[in-house]
């Protein structure tokens, strides 16, 4: 679980992040909506420890997610919405790099990471730089990358802006066995459709959380 108590952030002068209280719980997959600005994405930030909250609190399972470094746990991974791809190294081992940091063999990795391309059916880019790729391709691989981990808890910010209906659906589909299996998962989108398909939502205004909303099971 996820827990942010309290947390405020400010950047640059400004407020981001107001009094924000909210749980991410393992098993379900929980939307963030707002318009551009809102603050969901220095909200996935400051939950995954990539920034330091300005007030407050962000755990996963009681301890800080931020370590001090701007480098998230171990146990979390992103899709970026600005992708956050190496560009010099090829699709496979941009994604086989999530594994080698986390001790996997070179051979083993390689191998998952051409498994994860071809779940999102671009096993055919392995080879390919990823500065060669289009925004919808980025995009695919940016979240095998993520996925191929299979962390304890996925953060994913916009991960299908990029995408056709029918892809969104293979990517949501694949977020939510992550829950299923008993990760963590929140989405930020805009997207209704992508809202619908998460067990909770919680939409944003100007860094603040707003009537947040939980389903039934």
């Amino acid at each position: 679980m996820i827990q942010l108590s309290g947390v405020g952030y400010e950047a640059g002068g400004n407020v981001v992040l107001a009094d924000v209280d909210v749980r991410f719980e393992a098993g379900r997959m929980t939307a963030l909506s707002g318009s551009s600005g809102s603050g969901k994405t220095s909200l996935l930030s400051v939950a995954g420890g990539l920034v330091e909250p300005t007030a407050g609190t962000a755990t996963l399972d009681g301890e800080p997610t931020w370590r001090g470094t701007g480098d998230p746990p171990p146990d979390v991974a992103f899709v970026l919405q600005v992708y956050g791809l190496v560009p010099v190294l090829s699709a496979r081992e941009n994604v086989s790099v999530a594994l080698r940091a986390r001790g996997t063999t070179p051979v083993e990795a390689d191998e998952r990471a051409d498994a994860a391309l071809a779940a999102l059916h671009v096993a055919d880019l392995g080879d390919r730089q990823v500065e060669e790729l289009s925004g919808g391709q980025l995009q695919r691989v940016a979240i095998a990358r993520a996925l191929v981990v299979h962390a304890r808890v996925l953060l994913a910010d916009e991960p299908t802006s990029e995408l056709d209906a029918t892809t969104r659906g293979r990517v949501m589909a694949l977020l939510r066995a992550e829950a299923d299996a008993g990760a963590v998962v929140v989405v930020a989108s805009h997207d209704p459709d992508v809202i619908e398909l998460c067990d909770a939502h919680h939409p944003m205004s100007e860094g603040r959380l707003v009537r947040p909303r939980h389903r039934a099971d």
